[in-house]
């Protein structure tokens, strides 16, 4: 934008996040890790909450050739309806990992090759704090849990208890 000869740069955008559709968020990701560069992003959808929610920002980072392990959270496109997915490893096969969302209750497990696994997810934000839990060591745990279709009233029995201890807003 230019004002009586004087640029100024490009016009400020308030949001500055792109709203891309799937097939081009997830071309893009796969150019950008495919470089060996974390590539960060909008989550959408509720299928990892509690620890991912709808709009945390996620930083998906390279493989680097290694497999990855139970608890891990990847991106991978799903096998049948080829989409850009964001679900917790939960178990490996020899063809590939068992992967569900933390927020699957009642759904099976899918069973994904490790061809089509992008990226792992190696960081959470959420208003602009990192977010840690289920990203540590607890992440085995968490995909424990889920297999058994415990971890949703795991969650909200935890949720309960600590409600009491929790400061109100004022």
């Amino acid at each position: 934008m230019q004002r009586a000869g004087v640029d100024t740069g490009p016009p400020r955008l308030e949001d500055p996040t792109l709203p891309l559709s799937g097939a081009a968020i997830l071309g893009l990701l796969e150019g950008v890790l495919s470089r060996g560069v974390p590539f960060r992003f909008r989550a959408g959808g509720s299928s990892m909450a509690p620890f991912i929610r709808d709009g945390d920002v996620i930083s998906v980072s390279p493989l680097r050739g290694d497999s990855p392990g139970v608890g891990e959270v990847v991106a991978f496109l799903h096998p049948e309806t080829e989409k850009l997915v964001v679900h917790r490893v939960i178990g490996r096969r020899e063809v590939g990992c068992l992967i569900q969302g933390d927020n699957a209750e009642g759904r099976t497990a899918d069973l994904v090759s490790d061809r089509n696994v992008l990226g792992r997810v190696t960081r959470v934000e959420r208003g602009g704090n990192n977010v840690r839990l289920g990203l540590g060591p607890e992440r085995l745990a968490i995909a424990f849990l889920s297999r058994l279709g415990l971890l949703l009233p795991m969650c909200l029995g935890a949720r309960r208890l600590i409600r009491p201890f929790r400061k109100s807003p004022r």
